[in-house]
């Protein structure tokens, strides 16, 4: 299952026009760069759940054989997502993934383990100290949030992927908002198999903010992932879709994606991401931003305040 139903709230006016797993990346909506990684393991079912800006999301996946899409007109959680979702599954476990998230994690590896294992939950977890709040004993989750004396203990980042048993989705009240990590504490808390893999060799990264959203790119077309973007047709360290306008004497400095655009003359852009349907004004220069159409069928861009 792909969770797709948040309200985007940090990446805010941008999340006010397109709900956030079809923002683009490399000038392809997040959401089906998620599902092509599950088609490689051989996903024979994906599950999209949608609330805010349902209608994008059900025409992203129209079409596609294996995917089922799951209205929400309440806003469900992760949990309650998954327990409306539950006549979809088969017996085996269950593949949870955020659709907000990039990564290079091996998800038939995960998955494979999960099943040897034992476990009735096996969460991917890594060192991430931004969000390392896990805290982890002898092979098994133990808990969920900091502790107030945690000197001793070794806490990791939760990354979002997860693979569960149906029968711990049952559990959860159907028809109601649900967070399934309040399900995974009361596990832990009663010593139940709340198990994890590492996956600290994988790339990750979630797009939460613009800044965070500007720093998958730079990874992609400048950083450690540049070879993800190799087999793509590059102008230098920028990736320009074909049905793009480029006006005369416009500059491209550092990297960035130009999608379906048309581009003023005497433009100078560096580290930028700009989104199909938009219409930069000549003269105009932009730095770490990314562009986007707003409601009015203006541009609109929020300048980072520095790439983390």
């Amino acid at each position: 299952m792909l969770l797709a139903a948040g309200f985007g709230t940090r990446l805010r006016p941008y999340s006010l026009v397109r709900p956030k797993p079809l923002f683009p990346v490399l000038n392809r909506p997040l959401l089906l760069l998620l599902l092509d990684m599950l088609d490689t393991c051989e996903c024979s079912l994906a599950v999209v759940n949608g609330h805010h800006l349902w209608g994008q999301i059900k025409e992203a996946v129209a079409g596609l054989p294996s995917v089922r899409f799951q209205y929400e007109p309440d806003i469900l959680g992760t949990g309650g997502s998954l327990r409306q979702a539950l006549p979809e599954f088969s017996d085996d476990p269950v593949l949870v993934m955020n659709g907000d998230i990039y990564h290079t994690v091996n998800l038939s590896q995960l998955y494979q383990y999960h099943r040897e294992s034992g476990n009735k939950v096996t969460l991917a977890l890594h060192n991430y100290p931004r969000f390392n709040t896990v805290r982890v004993q002898d092979g098994l989750v133990r808990a969920f949030r900091p502790e107030k004396d945690s000197s001793a203990a070794e806490y990791l980042a939760f990354t979002g992927i997860h693979v569960v048993d149906p029968e711990i989705i049952e559990r959860i009240p159907a028809n109601r908002f649900h967070h399934i990590i309040d399900l995974y504490e009361s596990m832990a808390v009663l010593g139940e198999r709340i198990g994890f893999s590492r996956i600290d060799g994988s790339f990750w990264q979630d797009i939460g903010t613009p800044e965070d959203y500007l720093s998958l790119h730079r990874e992609l077309l400048s950083g450690c992932l540049k070879k993800t973007s190799e087999a793509l047709n590059l102008m230098g360290q920028w990736l320009v879709s074909d049905t793009a306008y480029l006006g005369s004497s416009v500059v491209l400095d550092g990297w960035g994606c130009i999608g379906r655009a048309g581009i003023g003359s005497n433009v100078s852009m560096k580290n930028c991401v700009v989104w199909d349907d938009v219409d930069i004004p000549a003269g105009t220069h932009l730095e770490n931003a990314v562009v986007a159409e707003s409601p009015r069928k203006q541009y609109m861009y929020i300048k980072s305040g520095g790439l983390p």
